[in-house]
C-alpha cells in the first residue's frame, strides 16, 4: 500500500475509504482488547474501555498519518492528535458508559451496541477534525 509522494493531498473519497479500512482494523484492536479485558480479565468497564481505546487509537493514528492523510511526522501534528484523542476518549468512554448502563445486564447485545454507538460518534469527530485541521498542520 504505497501512499504516494509525501505531502500530496488525497481526495475526499480516497481518504474516506482509507479512513474506514483503518478504522475497521483499529476497531478490531480496540473492541477485541476491550472485551478481553472486560469479560476474561474482569476489569471494570471504564478501565477496559480506556485500554482498548488507547490501543485502537494508537493503531489508527499510525496508519492514518502515513496512508490515509499522507503526512510526514510533525511535533505540532502529534500534539494536536493527542488533544483530539483526549477529547474523543472522554466522549467515547462517556457514551459507552451511558449506553452500557442503559441496557439490561442480561441482553447479549449490551456491550457491542454501547461500543458501536460510542465508536461511531468518536469516528465522525476524528475524521472531520483530522481532515480539516490536523493533517493540514505542517
Amino acid at each position: 500500500m504505497n501512499p504516494g509522494p509525501e505531502g500530496v493531498q488525497l481526495g475526499l473519497v480516497t481518504q474516506l475509504v482509507r479512513f474506514a479500512v483503518t478504522g475497521a482494523l483499529s476497531a478490531v484492536v480496540d473492541f477485541g482488547l476491550y472485551v478481553l479485558l472486560l469479560e476474561a480479565v474482569g476489569l471494570p468497564v471504564n478501565i477496559a474501555k480506556a485500554i482498548g481505546f488507547i490501543a485502537g487509537t494508537t493503531t489508527a493514528y499510525l496508519i492514518n498519518r502515513r496512508w490515509t492523510f499522507n503526512a510526514e511526522p510533525s511535533r505540532a501534528r502529534f500534539i494536536a492528535v493527542v488533544i483530539l484523542y483526549a477529547v474523543t476518549f472522554c466522549v467515547q468512554v462517556g457514551i459507552n458508559w451511558i449506553f452500557y448502563h442503559a441496557f439490561d445486564e442480561g441482553v447479549w447485545w449490551r456491550v457491542p451496541l454501547a461500543y458501536v454507538i460510542a465508536q461511531g460518534t468518536a469516528t465522525v469527530i476524528n475524521f472531520v477534525v483530522q481532515r480539516l485541521v490536523i493533517f493540514r498542520i505542517r
